[in-house]
């Protein structure tokens, strides 16, 4: 038995795009109901989201459950991070404040079993062979394995062609908030200059093959950005939708009394 088809990778391999939300608030419950909503991909986010190994794993198995695929967001590449999100069922995972080719082939080795890698072989163990029960893991999951990369900031930007040179990596994900405060416009993505990095960015990832992501609750820039090729597209987050919704409704009332 081989592993399971990654169908968010194979949807960014044949161009499409898919739109998904970041799920931030670290809690099951609300991971899947996220995951009722009808997105095409949620980002489970150990990065900026209170988020363990163990709360990671847990929102992974209530996901299993929808249609929505789930993206590991990392809070560093670091190799043993990348071996257990892998190993706890992640197919998809999405690293930080990636800044040159050299660490985007690392990371590549890091996902991706010998002898053309380094990932570790421990899958009869793993929640992501079933426990052993997917006796052909070892030699079929490197081609399920989806690889994202975020570039953020100007290190990164500087070295985009070197790292989109990198095989193995599926998709490069600009993120608009760091690299808006690295080119001193903190809080303002919507920055003229942010803009036009962001968008030339997208454009160039495009051309190079790859999968271009990004994360946009302003609906002219998401506009901007699919067409200037993004495929993956975030366009909320759980924290926000509950944030916004819990303030306006409040407010409302407040306002009447």
């Amino acid at each position: 038995m081989p592993a399971p088809v990654n169908a968010f990778k194979k949807a960014l391999s044949a161009g499409e795009t898919v739109f998904g939300c970041w799920v931030g608030l670290g809690d099951t419950v609300s991971a899947e109901l996220m995951g009722t909503a009808g997105f095409d991909w949620l980002v489970i986010d150990g990065e900026h989201g209170p988020n363990d190994l163990r709360s990671i794993l847990a929102q992974l198995q209530v996901l299993e459950a929808s249609n929505s695929h789930p993206v590991v967001r990392l809070p560093v590449g670091e190799t043993y991070m990348l071996k257990q999100a892998l190993d706890a069922g992640a197919q998809s995972l999405l690293v930080p404040m990636v800044e040159s080719a050299d660490q985007a082939r690392q990371l590549v080795r890091d996902v991706t079993y010998p002898p053309h890698g380094e990932r570790g072989v421990g899958y009869a163990l793993s929640r992501a062979a079933r426990f052993s029960q997917i006796t052909d893991y070892g030699t079929t999951a490197d081609a399920q394995i989806c690889l994202l990369v975020q570039v953020e900031n100007l290190k990164g930007m500087a070295a985009l062609d070197d790292i989109l040179s990198v095989d193995g990596i599926d998709g490069v994900f600009i993120g608009p908030a760091d690299l808006a405060a690295d080119m001193g416009h903190m809080g303002n993505a919507l920055h003229p200059d942010v803009q036009k990095a962001i968008m030339d960015a997208l454009r160039r990832i495009r051309a190079a093959g790859k999968a271009p992501g990004i994360l946009s609750t302003h609906d002219p820039m998401t506009q901007a950005a699919l067409e200037a090729g993004a495929q993956f597209v975030a366009v909320g987050a759980d924290v926000l939708l509950l944030s916004h919704a819990a303030q306006a409704l409040a407010s409302k009332w407040k306002a009447m009394h």
